[in-house]
C-alpha cells in the first residue's frame, strides 16, 4: 500500500484551497442559505427565494453593467443616480406629457416609455464614455460628477416629489407598466427573467465576439491593445453606454415593482453594484472577471441583506456585515491573482523575451487567442 508523497499531499491541499478560493461566491451563497434557513423557518421556501430573486434583479442588472466597465479598468459611480433619473423619467412619461401649444396631454404606450427610458440611460453613459475616452477625465471624477448631475436632474423633474400610481389607465392606453415588477412567467418574476436575458446576452458578448476580447485586452493593457489594433476609445465609450442602459432597465424594473418613482431611488446602489462585481471575483484593475461570477456576487449581496431583514437584524448592522463581505472579497481577490501571477511566472521562465502584447494580462481569460488578436482587429476595424 503506497502512501502519498509530501508533494502529492501539498498539491491536493493546494487544489482544495484553490477550488474554495475560485468558487468562493458560490460557496458563500450556499453558506448564507444554510445559515439563514437554520435561523428562520420562513427563509427556505420557494416563494421567499422568488421574492428575494426579484430584489436581486435590480442589483444584478447594475452589477452586469458595472462589470463591463470594470473589465476595461474603469469605474461607474453614476449607475445609482442613473437608475433614479430613468425611473422618474419613466414615471413622468406615464403621468402624461403636456403639449401646451396643442392644449393636449399625450400618454405614450409602455413600450415607448421603455425605449425612451433606455435611450436616456444610454445618453448618460455616452457622456461618461466621451469624457473618459476623449477628454481624458479620470473615470472616478467623471462618473462622480454625473452622479450629482443625474441626481439633481431627477430632483428637478419631480420637484423633489414622488410619482405614484404608475399602473396607467385602460382608457388612456398606457396600462401594463406594472407587468415588469409584478407579473410572472412560468412562476418566475419577470424581473428575474429580464436579468437572466441580459446576463446571457453579456455572456455571449464577452465570450463569443471580438468586442468581448477587446474589452478584456483594454482592461489588461490599454496601450498594448491599441498597438494591436483595438479601438480602445470606442470600447470605453461603448461599455459606459451599456452600463447606462443596464441602469435604465434596473430603474424600470424597480419603478414597476414599487408602482412609483422617486428621485432618491438608487441611492448608494453604485456601491452595491461594485460589491457584486468584486465578490464575483473580478479584478478592479481590469482584465479579469465574468458574468457568472458577477451574478453570484449579486445573489450573495441580495440574499444576505434579505436574510438579515428576515431575522430582524438592525439596519446599522446590515451595513457593517455588507462592508465586511466587500473587504473580504477584495482581500481574497488579491490573494487569488497574486497566487495566479506567481504560478504563471514559475511555469513560463522565458516570458521576459515575449512581446508586450503576449505578456499582457488584458487577454484575461482569452490568452489562447492573444496571438490572433492583431489579425482579428485589423480586419474588423
Amino acid at each position: 500500500m503506497s502512501t502519498p508523497t509530501p508533494d502529492t499531499s501539498s498539491r491536493r491541499g493546494f487544489d482544495i484551497a484553490r477550488l474554495l478560493l475560485e468558487g468562493r461566491a458560490f460557496f458563500a451563497l450556499i453558506a448564507i442559505i444554510v445559515i439563514f434557513s437554520l435561523l428562520s423557518p420562513v427563509y427556505f421556501s420557494t416563494s421567499n427565494f422568488l421574492t428575494m430573486s426579484s430584489h436581486v434583479a435590480i442589483f444584478g442588472l447594475l452589477s452586469i453593467g458595472m462589470l463591463l466597465v470594470i473589465l476595461t479598468g474603469g469605474i461607474d459611480l453614476s449607475v445609482g443616480s442613473t437608475l433614479g433619473l430613468t425611473g422618474v423619467f419613466a414615471g413622468l412619461l406615464m403621468q402624461g406629457v403636456p403639449i401646451d401649444s396643442a392644449g393636449v396631454i399625450v400618454y405614450p404606450p409602455v413600450w415607448v416609455v421603455v425605449i425612451l427610458t433606455c435611450a436616456l440611460g444610454a445618453l448618460v453613459g455616452l457622456i461618461n464614455g466621451v469624457l473618459i475616452a476623449y477628454f481624458k477625465v479620470p473615470a472616478f471624477v467623471a462618473t462622480l460628477g454625473l452622479l450629482y448631475v443625474a441626481r439633481g436632474a431627477a430632483l428637478l423633474l419631480t420637484d423633489g416629489l414622488t410619482f405614484n400610481n404608475l399602473s396607467g389607465s385602460a382608457e388612456l392606453g398606457n396600462t401594463g407598466f406594472d407587468w415588469l415588477g409584478f407579473n410572472r412567467l412560468l412562476g418566475i418574476p419577470v424581473g428575474v427573467l429580464i436579468l437572466a436575458a441580459v446576463g446571457i446576452l453579456c455572456m455571449l458578448l464577452l465570450n463569443r465576439t471580438p468586442f468581448g476580447r477587446w474589452i478584456y485586452s483594454t482592461g489588461g493593457n490599454a496601450r498594448a491593445a491599441e498597438l494591436s489594433g483595438v479601438p480602445v476609445k470606442r470600447v470605453q465609450v461603448t461599455v459606459y453606454v451599456l452600463s447606462g442602459v443596464c441602469a435604465a432597465i434596473a430603474g424600470l424594473v424597480l419603478s414597476s415593482q414599487l408602482t412609483s418613482a422617486g428621485p432618491t431611488a438608487g441611492t448608494t446602489y453604485e456601491l452595491t453594484a461594485i460589491a457584486g462585481v468584486v465578490i464575483g471575483g473580478a479584478a478592479l484593475a481590469g482584465g479579469r472577471g465574468n458574468v457568472r461570477g458577477t451574478l453570484l456576487g449579486a445573489f450573495v449581496i441580495g440574499f444576505l441583506s434579505d436574510g438579515l431583514v428576515i431575522i430582524g437584524v438592525s439596519a446599522y448592522w446590515q451595513t457593517v456585515f455588507t462592508g465586511t463581505v466587500i473587504v473580504l472579497a477584495v482581500m481574497l481577490n488579491s490573494i487569488q491573482y497574486r497566487a495566479r501571477k506567481r504560478a504563471s511566472s514559475d511555469s513560463t521562465p522565458t516570458t521576459q523575451h515575449m512581446p508586450p502584447e503576449r505578456m499582457s494580462p488584458g487577454q484575461g481569460e482569452s490568452n489562447k487567442d492573444s496571438s490572433a488578436l492583431g489579425t482579428t482587429t485589423a480586419k474588423t476595424v
